[in-house]
């Protein structure tokens, strides 16, 4: 369909939500179009296969700005910006990280924390998100224009 799925999770438990996160192959930013091609494609199959039991809601939305983190290609793609880390055990006595992205590793992701340079290893990385700052709302206005 020309889109890359970034996230899908269900979130709540008494009227849980099916959250869908796509964004456009092309690069071009998603529109609230592409969100509804997205949404009656997928309900198509959704009410087909039938893996979610009882009601829900099905939320069909772009990454945002502020991103969510969570292939390796999305790491790489935004060395250079600071990003939030939670890891599911402790590194280095900790499970939350926040600094700028350096890059990838065989085995996981480099930030430049408070601390000094970190490795975190990707099997350990809970929930990783952009933080929204203005080089990174510069970044993205800058590729709108281009």
């Amino acid at each position: 369909m020309g889109y890359e799925l970034v996230r899908a999770r269900i979130l709540g438990t008494q009227r849980p939500v099916l959250q869908i996160m796509a964004e456009r192959k092309d690069g071009e930013g998603m529109t609230v179009e592409d969100c509804a091609t997205i949404s009656r494609n997928v309900s198509v199959l959704l009410d087909v296969a039938d893996p979610v039991s009882g009601a829900y809601t099905l939320e069909v939305s772009s990454p945002g700005i502020d991103r969510p983190l969570v292939r390796h290609q999305d790491f790489a793609r935004y060395v250079g910006f600071e990003a939030r880390i939670e890891l599911r055990q402790l590194v280095d006595g900790r499970r939350r990280y926040r600094g700028r992205l350096l890059g990838n590793t065989a085995d996981g992701v480099r930030i430049e924390a408070a601390e000094g340079e970190v490795e975190l290893p990707f099997e350990e990385i809970d929930n990783a998100k952009l933080v929204l700052t203005d080089e990174l709302v510069a970044s993205m206005t800058q590729q709108d224009r281009t």
